[in-house]
């Protein structure tokens, strides 16, 4: 099965879908412009038209420009990304991926609420399902 999962750059596209809902090569050139320095309006128009051909993107005429639209979900792509982060770096060590992150960053004091929240959740559903092992 094709993953479709995307490279950095087309990732940051998605977010501006994600964010939009829908934008022409040109809104997206102009946001990704604004974060990476000069970028060509052309690179935008053949990225968009590269991650169609993946399947990431969709996009429907409206007047004489292409409005284009995200295919994938936000919350699925970054599970996703993750979980290959988390095998390719630490080889499914989830304790050593968490440990490395609240070490690289200061999480606030609603961020942490939030993981003790997560974990406690997490806990729940193990107990009620049998024990795997690390991810493969």
């Amino acid at each position: 099965m094709n993953e479709r999962l995307p490279t950095d750059r087309e990732l940051e596209a998605l977010k501006i879908l994600w964010h939009r809902g829908r934008a022409t090569v040109r809104e997206i050139w102009s946001e990704l412009g604004q974060a990476e320095g000069e970028l060509a309006y052309t690179s935008v128009l053949s990225l968009m038209q590269a991650m169609e051909q993946k399947g990431l993107v969709g996009h429907e005429e409206v007047g004489r420009a292409y409005a284009y639209f995200a295919k994938v979900e936000h919350d699925s792509t970054f599970q996703k990304l993750a979980g290959g982060f988390l095998d390719k770096v630490f080889d499914g060590a989830m304790d050593q991926y968490l440990v490395h992150g609240l070490r690289s960053c200061r999480p606030s004091l609603e961020e942490l609420d939030e993981l003790e929240r997560m974990i406690a959740e997490a806990k729940k559903q193990s107990r009620q399902k049998p024990k795997r092992g690390k991810r493969s």
